[in-house]
């Protein structure tokens, strides 16, 4: 680079102490030796410092007329020349990928091209001519000449016929979309290293003169807009509303005919969700068009896509049907990411968030995009991704409180299902109890009197876990509620094994143990899939074994038998389902039938209740924390040979 041009590490932020000035030396010849600007003294009554606070905005200086008029009557011998320290004409060089370098003017000509040796501002693209351009300086103008640059030097989109006077704000650009960009500025070189904040923005918008004029002015219209944005992330308003001020903003900015909001669909394909005019009007989103070309490439790179003039951009673009048939000239595509989030590997990089929706602005007129145009557009929407963001986290958030309260519902509907009163049953002393690994379970059990000296009881377990085994669940009260009919198990199960088989959409079928104890003691069951329940005689625990069959629900052909067996007196069974065998202990094991069989032998003497709670207190020390892999359901059935009115040794009714 050569020593005319210099680049400015640091702001002036406001007048110097009378020290300072006296001391002030002459203007360095290397960028190495730049003399750092003084900055602000406290005790200056006339500078005020504002400081704005919002999620996005940190600080603002704010300057009286009579501290700005400090900066234009300066002695001659202080204010210096275009070489000095304080020079005010700067150019912003914007690379490819998007980073900055403000480079100060002092001299003229000014050459711009490819190369280090002859150009003050040595472009690293194969594709710019060496000799490109150069900026000249007449008195207090500057102006833009074209030296034989391939593909020509443009102005805000508009071809360069030798020469084209500059203005505050220009953007210079080379033929390429992909390339270098200039932005011209009469104004203080600002530090190219700072970050791109909203409160960065916001003291480089425009030049100091914009500060002064009125609302109305380019510098403090933008300004106003980018406040408006960033307070619409509190807003309390409708979403719709909220998104549509946001596109009202940008084609503000964009002088767009029309901004949309392109979102994706549960399928991923994206799909416009709100569209603007110019006059802040809805339009129909069933007659638009936007260019798709622009839009998958700005999907494509993860990057805005900003075009002034449609007919200087890539074959690809500038050819597409869409914008060829609607005759646009400029369009703008800006991709929508959720914040993006830390990810668990070894550099610790941050992911990019999911796609939100792109915002599209497109126009029939030639656009001119200042560096600062373009930066509050990405400010724009880096605010409506975050109110998208928000939004969507608030919706999942209402989702999972609707799941929530509905999970709660089914809960209470399931444990009212389950039977109460246990022990109001005549020759039987009957416990049970369910507990499911989730809000809902697909076990269940029941006992019901068929007439006055029959009682019917059942465990079941339905296939898979959660809502949709709970929903199956719910048929089998129904189903089991026959036998109080007089029909008998094999027929009503059949038919219900009939009736799954015949809707196998459901994709569920049910194990279950049926039995019917009558006042002789002659226990009638009927086994299909289940695990045998055990029996606990005299202290003994033995396995009843018989004939089953296929589950419920899985084969239609399958055919289901009753057995018998006559009981004792204080004989018990104790029903289960796999969640007590197979409930695990932080080693893998299991609890298998013989920790069940530990659990029970030689309790004889206890009473159901007291059975019952042996055996979870077994599966629990044998777990000892471990959260438990199914639902776990134990039913306990005794047999009392009494004649009706006198009472167990052991249970009471």
């Amino acid at each position: 680079m050569q020593p005319g041009a210099t680049v400015f590490n640091t702001v002036p932020a406001g007048p110097p102490s009378a020290d300072h000035l006296q001391a002030a030396p002459s203007f360095p010849r290397k960028p190495e030796q730049a003399q750092r600007k003084w900055r602000t003294p406290s005790d200056l009554p006339q500078f005020k410092l504002c400081v704005i606070r919002s999620r996005a905005i940190r600080s603002l200086r704010v300057f009286s007329p009579a501290h700005l008029s400090w900066w234009y009557n300066l002695p001659t011998s202080l204010a210096m020349t275009e070489r000095s320290s304080l020079s005010q004409t700067f150019i912003e060089v914007i690379a490819p990928d998007q980073s900055c370098q403000a480079i100060a003017i002092t001299v003229s000509p000014f050459p711009i091209g490819r190369g280090e040796t002859e150009n003050s501002v040595p472009l690293a693209d194969g594709r710019i001519s060496r000799r490109c351009a150069a900026i000249v300086t007449e008195g207090s103008s500057y102006r833009v000449e074209d030296l034989g640059n391939r593909y020509g030097v443009f102005v805000n989109g508009v071809r360069v016929r030798q020469q084209q006077p500059l203005r505050d704000g220009d953007t210079i650009g080379f033929g390429i979309e992909d390339s270098y960009r200039v932005v011209f500025h009469v104004g203080v070189a600002t530090d190219a290293g700072e970050p791109d904040s909203v409160a960065h923005l916001l003291t480089r918008i425009g030049t100091f003169s914009d500060f002064t004029a009125p609302a109305s002015s380019g510098g403090l219209s933008k300004l106003n807009l980018l406040l408006e944005a960033t307070s619409l992330l509190h807003s309390q308003l409708p979403l719709d509303s909220v998104l549509g001020s946001m596109l009202d903003h940008a084609i503000s900015i964009t002088n767009a005919d029309r901004g949309l909001l392109i979102e994706p669909d549960a399928m991923g394909v994206m799909r416009i969700h709100l569209a603007r005019g110019s006059r802040s009007d809805n339009l129909p989103v069933e007659t638009l068009s936007p260019s798709q070309t622009a839009i998958q490439q700005a999907l494509g790179r993860q990057s805005s896509v900003i075009t002034e003039d449609l007919h200087l951009a890539g074959l690809d673009l500038k050819a597409a049907e869409s914008i060829v048939v609607q005759g646009l000239r400029a369009v703008v595509a800006i991709p929508l990411y959720a914040s993006a989030r830390a990810v668990a590997d070894t550099d610790g990089n941050l992911q990019r968030g999911s796609l939100l929706g792109v915002i599209y602005l497109d126009s029939r007129r030639i656009a001119a995009f200042s560096a600062i145009d373009r930066q509050i557009l990405d400010a724009l929407a880096v605010q409506a991704a975050s109110i998208l963001d928000n939004a969507r986290l608030v919706e999942k958030e209402r989702e999972r409180q609707r799941m929530e309260q509905e999970l709660s519902i089914a809960r209470n509907i399931q444990q009212a299902l389950l039977p109460q009163g246990l022990n109001d049953f005549p020759h039987l002393a009957v416990t049970g109890v369910q507990f499911p690994c989730t809000e809902v379970g697909g076990d269940y059990f029941d006992v019901i009197a068929c007439g006055e000296d029959r009682t019917a009881f059942m465990i079941a377990d339905v296939s898979g876990k959660g809502l949709g085994a709970a929903l199956v669940t719910t048929m089998l009260p129904g189903v089991f509620s026959g036998l109080t009919m007089g029909a008998e198990p094999v027929k009503v199960f059949s038919h219900f094994n009939r009736f799954l088989c015949n809707h196998a959409q459901v994709g569920r079928y049910v194990t279950m143990f049926v039995g019917m104890i009558g006042e002789d003691g002659v226990l009638e069951y009927m086994k299909a899939g289940h695990p045998a329940p055990l029996l606990l005689r005299g202290g003994e625990v033995s396995e009843i074994y018989g004939d089953g069959s296929f589950p419920v629900g899985l084969i239609p052909e399958a055919e289901f038998e009753l057995a018998r067996l006559q009981l004792e007196p204080d004989d018990t069974l104790i029903l289960f389902s796999d969640g007590v065998t197979e409930a695990q202990n932080v080693h893998d094991d299991l609890f298998e039938i013989s920790g069940l069989i530990r659990a029970l032998a030689g309790k004889q003497n206890l009473s159901v209740e007291a059975l019952k709670q042996s055996v979870l207190d077994a599966v629990s020390n044998f777990t000892r924390g471990a959260p438990p892999s199914d639902d776990i359901t134990l039913l306990v059935v005794r047999y009392r040979a009494t004649p009706p009115g006198s009472h167990s040794t052991i249970d009471s009714p």
